[in-house]
């Protein structure tokens, strides 16, 4: 492979349902830092929590033992191809499952975010549409926010 070698990524948002994958093409070289980043757009999120990346025993980010939400991923490269001339990576090639909001506290946390949201007789229903609503009521289906 050269320097201008190309990963191709599935990025896999682990214990959600229903499930949650992103297929990139960065190049070879991307700094983690970056690819942190490229993950967060792919996601939807806005960067609003610490990071580490880890490759067995060893991880890359910010050290520290608490991580709020507890988000995490398998990143898995599907395969690594040459750069085809006149495309522009780091590039977003599918997108599978609606994210989560990123700060409704992790997979148990959307797991009763969901559960608020299907049920119009659920004691948070209200609560947990106008949150997601970013502060307005307006009149949301929902259904259509679990929606892939």
């Amino acid at each position: 492979m050269t320097a201008a070698g190309i990963a191709h990524l599935r990025i896999k948002l682990n214990d959600v349902e229903p499930g949650v994958v992103r297929r990139l093409e960065v190049p070879l070289a991307i700094r983690l830092d970056r690819l942190h980043l490229l993950l967060q757009a792919a996601i939807g999120w806005t960067d609003s929590h610490l990071y580490e990346i880890r490759a067995r025993d060893i991880g890359w980010g910010v050290p520290d033992p608490d991580f709020g939400d507890g988000w995490e991923h398998t990143v898995r490269i599907e395969r690594i191809t040459d750069a085809v001339p006149g495309i522009t990576y780091p590039r977003l090639i599918e997108a599978t499952g609606r994210c989560p909001p990123e700060d409704v506290g992790g997979p148990w946390g959307y797991r009763d975010f969901i559960e608020a949201i299907a049920d119009p007789d659920h004691e948070q229903h209200a609560e947990t549409l106008t949150w997601v609503a970013g502060g307005e009521n307006p009149r949301i289906d929902g259904a259509s926010l679990l929606r892939s």
